[in-house]
């Protein structure tokens, strides 16, 4: 099964509550929430308040990606706010506290993700495998939507395939359209953010329908 899951980064954010049901309407069942402070990479985005309204209007599954330094200084705000899943960086702490924030995520009861930039071997993400729920694997330079996908990205989900279960969630988040989402979902993706290309289809359902077929 395949999972799409538009990238809020690129909705109109006048209008968050209606973009929200334009995704649901579309027939996606996750949205993703990109969660940026402006160190970790070079932009800022949203917070907490954000996620707590978006949590108000809709019951889509809240997939939130935290940019961010240090992120256990933040987890259980984000979990409080409504996130169902809270996916950080491997990048962005030391080990020691990777396994603790993992840990803290799903003490309070949230799903867990891990996530590491394109320049990241994903060796690195092995001795985490069995603390998550989903591994993310950026097909763009974190921080900003609307860039190029990133083909050589592919033997990494590849890996993360051949080292975890069937149905274990990998999600590809970059530049997926109907062109590059068959390459995700033939690398091992299963789970597919998309935000320009969603946000701007003419037909968001049948564009949905396509990347899960």
């Amino acid at each position: 099964m395949i999972i799409v899951s538009p990238s809020i980064l690129s909705a109109d954010f006048a209008n968050l509550c209606n973009e929200l049901k334009v995704v649901k309407n579309a027939g996606a069942p996750w949205a993703h929430v990109d969660v940026m402070d402006g160190h970790f990479v070079p932009n800022i985005s949203i917070g907490v308040p954000v996620v707590a309204s978006l949590r108000k209007a809709t019951d889509l599954f809240l997939d939130v990606h935290l940019m961010i330094d240090t992120p256990i200084k933040y987890v259980d705000q984000f979990v409080a706010s409504g996130a169902d899943m809270v996916v950080i960086h491997l990048e962005s702490d030391t080990p020691e506290m990777i396994h603790k924030t993992l840990a803290r995520i799903h003490e309070k009861g949230c799903k867990a993700g891990l996530t590491i930039k394109p320049g990241t071997p994903v060796e690195e993400m092995a001795p985490y495998l069995g603390e998550i729920d989903m591994a993310l694997i950026m097909t763009v330079e974190p921080g900003f939507g609307g860039q190029s996908f990133m083909a050589d990205m592919m033997p990494k989900v590849q890996w993360l395939r051949e080292h975890t279960s069937p149905d274990f969630l990998i999600q590809v988040d970059g530049g997926v359209d109907a062109k590059t989402a068959p390459v995700c979902k033939a690398a091992g993706a299963n789970v597919l953010v998309s935000g320009s290309a969603f946000f701007k289809a003419e037909d968001k359902s049948a564009f949905v329908s396509g990347l899960m077929a």
